[in-house]
Parts: C-alpha cells; sequence; structure tokens
C-alpha cells in the first residue's frame, strides 16, 4: 500500500447510501480511499444512521450519516462511491435528490465507483447510455435497456467511470478507484 499512500491527500470522497447497504462494500472502498489520503462522508437520504446488510438479507451494523443528499453539493467532493446491496440502490433511485445528485456528478465529469446493485442508481440518472460498465448479473438487462454497454469482468474502467460486479471483486475495485481518483481529481494537496 505504501505506492498509493497519501495519493488522495487533500481530496474529499462522498460515498451515496441508503438502508440495505451491502456493509462490505461500502467499508472497503471507504477504508481504501481513506488509506490514501482522502476524507470520506456518507451522504443518504435522511439524518440519522443507515441499516448495512451481508448477503443482501442480514442485518449487520449501522453506519452514521453525515449530510442528507439533498443538503450535499458536487462541488464539496473529488469523487463518488456507490456501494452496492439490492435495497440500497432501489431506495435510493426512489428520490429524487439522490438521483438529481448521482447524474449531476456523473456529469461533472469528477470520477464515480460504483459496484453491484449500485449501479442501477446509474441508471436511473440516465447516465450510462453509451458507457461500458459491468454490475451484479442482474443489472445487467437494466444497463443495456438504458443505452450502455454490460460486460461481465472484474472490474471496468470507462473514463472516469469505475465499475465491478460483486463483493468478491472488492480487491481489483478499490485497487482502481485510488488509481482513476488520483489520476481525475486535483485535490488540496
Amino acid at each position: 500500500m505504501s505506492d498509493e499512500q497519501n495519493t488522495l491527500t487533500g481530496r474529499r470522497v462522498a460515498i451515496l447510501a441508503a438502508d440495505g447497504v451491502e456493509q462490505v462494500e461500502l467499508e472497503k472502498p471507504r477504508d481504501a480511499v481513506q488509506d490514501a489520503g482522502a476524507t470520506t462522508e456518507l451522504l443518504s437520504l435522511s439524518d440519522g444512521e443507515i441499516q448495512a446488510v451481508t448477503g443482501d438479507i442480514h442485518p449487520s451494523d449501522t453506519f452514521p450519516v453525515d449530510r442528507t443528499v439533498a443538503g450535499a453539493s458536487v462541488e464539496d467532493y473529488d469523487a463518488l462511491i456507490l456501494p452496492g446491496g439490492v435495497f440500497n440502490p432501489d431506495n435510493l433511485r426512489q428520490d429524487d435528490a439522490a438521483v438529481a445528485f448521482v447524474r449531476d456528478f456523473v456529469g461533472s465529469g469528477k470520477p464515480v465507483g460504483v459496484i453491484c446493485h449500485g449501479a442501477w442508481t446509474l441508471v436511473e440518472a440516465d447516465v450510462v447510455r453509451g458507457r461500458t460498465l459491468t454490475s451484479y448479473p442482474s443489472i445487467r438487462t437494466d444497463i443495456r435497456n438504458a443505452g450502455g454497454t454490460a460486460v461481465d469482468e472484474e472490474v471496468v474502467v470507462d473514463g472516469t467511470l469505475v465499475s465491478s460486479r460483486t463483493p468478491d471483486d472488492l480487491p481489483a475495485f478499490t485497487a482502481a478507484i485510488v488509481r482513476v481518483f488520483a489520476e481525475n481529481t486535483k485535490g488540496n494537496a
């Protein structure tokens, strides 16, 4: 990790998640960017805490929300992480503020990392058209229907968009987001 240490110093990374987020898909990417020097903020639909899960259905830990997505601005962050879990993106894609934040973030050209079912939020925000990404297998039809190209690969980098399929891909995903976030953000360092 010594090569990655401090590569994200001065960068602010938003993690957008709601109840039902797959815990490991929130923690591992968060830890990777923090280990590389970034500051993270957990955005959600409301104040308080969100309930994480393991295996999509088993309640695990709760995580304190730093800011509501409705009160957040794309300009406040250098990069965005969208973890999965079945219920998390399903909750997010029904919220106008969350969808608008994701749409504006992708439109800004800033880097975004998305894993597993998290791509549902990208589909809802109508930002996959013309992009190539991967996701959990059941989401790939939605990606194709929204004009994107869905592939079955461990990690896919399409410009500033980094995507992975499942928690099994987390080592490749975390390495890719640290690299892409470092290459595509200026930070305050």
